[in-house]
């Protein structure tokens, strides 16, 4: 079923791209941006098809987890131009903006508690834990009201149902990870061709000489590795397959094996220890390095190499001060197992408690964000109104995985891109081949951040303890594991 739904992806991605042309992450901050708010700003970001809510529409009130946090003034800006959009063409729905990071150790409690808000961002390995967990709003009907739900890419939408084809969200965009690199460190190095773009690596072992030459030349790490939480599995999943590893295998009567210390996944952590005591080319504790202390290496110049996807360009540019032309992207380099970019995405969803009305007056959010399958004056003109911050801010335009099928919506994705581009695609150029083949790999399946949590915990170990016993350490993961699933999957009722 897996290798079904991947291949229907790869179709999905690969038509879309050629049509389109060229083309986070996130606890609640109760005390952030928590006013009540109906207008925000005096430019109005769209307007067009969509009807103004009628005199007799019921007030609604909505809680926008999507908001940006405090430190992004300029997104927060253009989110009060959306939210003024909405009191014009929804005058009674009240916009609350609430910025919230989604974490595994805390949604639940808030779901449980009411406390959830009505829209927020997850990861494309978290719906089924939590639709089986009963913790998010069923928004099939919605949808399917909207005829939204035949504009979604057919793999996605799995994702997001359940056993029945329920649907429980909507993508905010695909990503696969791929080498950021930061083009100073590389022009300081003399690892730029006589153009000027980088000589990026092609293989694993190419990472390591290439990492070494640049601590070498400029002192900075070569390569920053996360190993303080899942994210540090995360990583690792993608260096694994290059190695020929599979982490899980999905067995035909439905369960599933953990496969952690497999000869392939045993050299895949043995050449991570090797970056490390071997060339010594990772940032001083990786231990203590997360999703976004990576990016503040790679902006800042104290790595040139960080392991990420095209969804985040803002981090290193807008969050962190690295110069919009001095960001480029390839792809996850190629080990002795192949090539492959680890592919994923980032879902909205919804609070389970969440009425029919909350949750319309959130899609109706999103549309004017331009963030859904329509292409109405409103979402073009949210589209264009994001663009813009990029480039005001610093942020590449780049062209987005295609999460909707809908040739309008690739259109004008398409034409924005060419409209507002700000940096030279050929910085880019190497990721986007890299990812548009079939390379591209979907997430291990069961249980997949239990199956991280314990990959970090090997990272650890080996990246502390020069004489760490990899195998051995793979062996109690590859147990450790194949309890989680045993007694919250294989054995359940």
């Amino acid at each position: 079923m897996k290798k079904k739904l991947l291949s229907l992806l790869l179709c999905t991605v690969l038509a879309a791209t050629m049509l389109a042309g060229c083309g986070d992450k996130p606890a609640a901050n109760d005390n952030a941006n928590s006013t009540p708010s109906t207008t925000g700003g005096e430019e109005n970001q769209g307007g067009g098809e969509t009807t103004p809510a009628t005199a007799e529409d019921e007030p609604v009130s909505i809680t926008l987890g999507i908001w940006p946090e405090d430190t992004l003034t300029e997104d927060i800006a253009v989110h009060e131009g959306y939210v003024a959009t909405m009191a014009e063409l929804h005058p009674n729905v009240t916009c609350v903006p609430a910025y919230y990071k989604y974490a595994t150790d805390t949604f639940m409690p808030m779901a449980e508690s009411g406390n959830a808000p009505t829209i927020f961002e997850s990861w494309f390995t978290e719906p089924t834990k939590l639709i089986n967990a009963n913790a998010i709003a069923d928004i099939t009907d919605e949808l399917d009201a909207r005829g939204w739900l035949d504009a979604m890419n057919p793999s996605i939408r799995q994702l997001l149902s359940d056993s029945n084809g329920r649907v429980y969200g909507i993508p905010r965009d695909g990503y696969a990870l791929g080498l950021m690199l930061n083009v100073e460190l590389f022009e300081e190095a003399g690892l730029v061709d006589e153009n000027g773009y980088p000589l990026y690596p092609k293989t694993w072992e190419e990472l390591a000489v290439t990492a070494q030459t640049i601590k070498e030349k400029t002192g900075a790490a070569g390569l920053c590795l996360l190993a303080k939480d899942n994210a540090g599995g995360w990583h690792f999943s993608n260096i694994a397959w290059a190695f020929g590893a599979t982490l899980c295998i999905e067995n035909a009567d439905g369960t599933y094996t953990s496969n952690l210390d497999t000869p392939e996944a045993i050299a895949a952590m043995e050449y991570v220890k090797s970056l490390k005591w071997e060339y010594d080319v990772l940032t001083a504790d990786p231990t203590s390095e997360d999703w976004g202390t990576g990016f503040t290496q790679l902006g800042t110049g104290n790595a040139a190499m960080y392991i990420a996807a095209n969804d985040a360009v803002n981090q290193p540019t807008q969050v962190n001060g690295l110069p919009v032309d001095k960001l480029a992207m390839c792809g996850i380099p190629a080990g002795p197992g192949g090539q492959y970019s680890l592919y994923g995405g980032t879902p909205y969803m919804f609070a389970k408690d969440a009425t029919p009305a909350e949750i319309n007056a959130a899609l109706d959010y999103l549309e004017i964000m331009g963030k859904a399958p329509v292409a109405t004056d409103a979402s073009v003109a949210g589209m264009k109104a994001d663009a813009e911050n990029k480039v005001a801010t610093g942020v590449p335009v780049i062209q987005r995985f295609p999460c909707w099928v809908n040739q309008d919506v690739l259109d004008a994705e398409a034409a924005i891109v060419e409209e507002y581009g700000n940096v030279d695609p050929k910085m880019f150029e190497a990721y986007f081949e890299a990812t548009s083949g079939a390379g591209l790999r979907l997430e291990e399946p069961g249980l997949t951040q239990d199956m991280y949590a314990e990959l970090t915990k090997v990272l650890q170990a080996v990246l502390t303890d020069e004489n760490a016993d990899v195998a051995a350490l793979m062996k109690t993961a590859n147990e450790n594991y194949q309890m989680i699933l045993d007694s919250n999957l294989n054995n359940a009722e």
